[in-house]
């Protein structure tokens, strides 16, 4: 009786034991388990790569650009060879940061990711110091309406503004990394790279 009682139980639990025991699929389903994580951290890897990327090529843009400036290499209106224009100061920005083709020819040319500020102030104190916004709401977009190219000359204050709209590429990344929202985008879809330098140009008239 105890016996029968024994073999009716193992009958009962004998699908089970075999399902512990197939391995067949085991890494199939494995790998479905773990792809959506390892896509996730892979895309994340791959979108901190480029942004961090982009923010090392502004930065040293702004940098080479502000020295330009700074010693007389560039002027804007004083009657020099040295004088460019907005727009070819644009190409020459442009041209420091095409080793990842961040700014094309039209993008040079007219402005709809890559945004410059370059003005002369009275004193270090009254320059701007926060991203202009067209709103205080949360991933407002970036006010560009008192943006100008105005340098000044020998011994002047500047400051040199630069920002740059980096498009996440990732749908499944773009809630955790973006920081703005177009105008006429209903979501955050770009992260906003930054960069300023300020500076008193040296007395090169001299």
């Amino acid at each position: 009786m105890e016996s029968a009682t024994r073999a009716k139980r193992q009958g009962w639990l004998r699908p089970f034991v075999r399902l512990r025991r197939d391995r067949e699929g085991a890494a199939a389903l494995e790998f479905a388990i773990l792809a959506v994580p390892f896509m996730l951290l892979m895309f994340a890897t791959f979108e901190t790569f480029f942004a961090f990327a982009g923010e090392q090529l502004m930065s040293n843009a702004v940098d080479t650009m502000a020295r330009k400036i700074r010693t007389g290499e560039i002027t804007f209106g004083q009657g020099k060879p040295t004088d460019v224009t907005e727009a070819e100061f644009r190409q020459l920005f442009c041209a420091e940061i095409s080793i990842l083709s961040m700014c094309s020819q039209t993008e040079a040319n007219s402005p709809s990711k890559l945004y410059l500020d370059v003005r002369q102030f009275a004193s270090f104190a009254d320059m701007p110091r926060e991203v202009p916004k067209v709103s205080t709401a949360e991933f407002a977009d970036l006010d560009t309406s008192g943006f100008a190219f105005s340098p000044g000359g020998a011994s002047t204050k500047n400051v040199l503004r630069a920002y740059y709209r980096w498009q996440i590429m990732t749908d499944l990344m773009r809630p955790y990394i973006t920081n703005i929202r177009p105008a006429n985008k209903p979501i955050p879809t770009d992260f906003l790279i930054v960069q300023t330098a300020a500076f008193e140009n040296e007395d090169y008239d001299e």
